[in-house]
Parts: structure tokens; sequence; C-alpha cells
């Protein structure tokens, strides 16, 4: 289930892809501005991602997706919610290059980690 809605995040998400495409499961597409015309929905985004695409995922195991990928970020709360599914960290053969915090909307502080194959 979604941890968190915080509108911070997803500007972010938005400002890395940069005019690449954003694709992602058709649940989360009501979290993105409607005038973003770079977020495309998919059922399973990560096979009709491209090269330089970016794909953002909630419900789905990101295992098929990470076979296809160079980068993984993931956003992080400053408080601990339940949860059904864990994502060990880091994934095997993938190391982290970059740690960020920055003040959320309805989080004091999310903690942004990016891996890379």
């Amino acid at each position: 289930r979604r941890q968190s809605r915080d509108r911070l995040v997803y500007e972010d998400l938005l400002s890395q892809a940069a005019g690449r495409l954003l694709w992602m499961e058709p649940c989360s597409r009501p979290l993105f501005p409607q005038t973003s015309g770079t977020v495309r929905t998919a059922e399973e985004p990560w096979t009709q991602a491209g090269a330089e695409d970016l794909c953002f995922l909630e419900l789905q195991d990101p295992a098929p997706a990470l076979a296809r990928a160079d980068q993984l970020v993931v956003y992080r709360w400053n408080r601990h919610y339940p949860s059904d599914r864990k994502l060990l960290l880091p994934p095997e053969g993938w190391t982290l290059t970059s740690r960020t915090e920055f003040p959320g909307h309805s989080h004091d502080v999310i903690t942004k980690e990016i891996y890379q194959r």
C-alpha cells in the first residue's frame, strides 16, 4: 500500500525526469499533476520505458524492473510505517552512490538514496 503522498517527492521525481518520460502504474497517476505531459502509465511500466526514461513503482515487485535498470532511486521517510513488503538494500550487484536529505511537505525529512549497478 502507499506509504506516503508527500508532494515534494513527486516534484523531485518530475525534476529528475527533466523532460524524459516518467512511466508508472495507473494507480500512481493521480499523484502527479495532470498537466505533466511526460507521465505515461502501463500495468508493467518497466516494459514500456526506454533506456533514458524513468520508471516509478509503488505496488509492483521491483525485481523485473531492476533487471533492465542501471539506477535505483529510493525515498525514505523519517518515520516507520507498517508494511507487507520489504526491499533489501542494496540489491545484489548495486552500490549506494548518493544520499541526500530534503524537507518534505508532510514529513520533516525525506532521504533520497541513489544506487548504481
